[in-house]
C-alpha cells in the first residue's frame, strides 16, 4: 500500500471509555477541525465568540441547554450553534459520543 493514502479514522477506537469527559481532534479540513467528544457528565456553560459549533451525535443522546431552553439530539441528528450563543452540553443517559465541527482557531469562553 502507498503511504500517500489518507488515514482512515475509526470512531469506535477514538471514543474513550475511561474518561468522564474526553474531547480531542480527529481530523482537519481547510481551516476547521473535527473533534470527537465522549461525555459521561455535563460540560460547563460557555460560548465561542469566533466560530459556529456543529454537533453530530454518534452514540447515546445529547442535551444541549441554552439560556432560553434545551434541545435533545439522538444518534444521526445534527445541530449548529451560532457563534456567540451561550450553551452547555450533557449526556441524557450514562454516555454520549459526538462529533463536533468548528474553526481550528475557535475560542471558548467559560461563563
Amino acid at each position: 500500500m502507498s503511504s500517500d493514502l489518507p488515514e482512515v479514522i475509526t470512531l469506535k477506537a477514538e471514543s474513550s471509555k475511561h474518561f468522564e469527559y474526553d474531547n480531542h481532534p480527529i481530523a482537519t479540513t481547510n481551516n476547521h477541525v473535527v473533534r470527537i467528544a465522549t461525555m459521561t457528565a455535563p460540560f460547563h456553560w460557555h460560548f465561542h465568540p469566533n466560530s459556529d459549533e456543529t454537533f453530530l451525535v454518534i452514540e447515546g443522546r445529547l442535551a444541549i441547554e441554552f439560556e432560553t431552553g434545551s434541545l435533545e439530539l439522538h444518534p444521526g441528528e445534527l445541530l449548529t450553534i451560532p457563534r456567540g450563543v451561550c450553551h452547555r452540553t450533557r449526556p441524557v443517559d450514562a454516555r454520549t459520543v459526538n462529533l463536533t465541527f468548528e474553526m481550528a482557531e475557535s475560542e471558548t469562553v467559560s461563563v
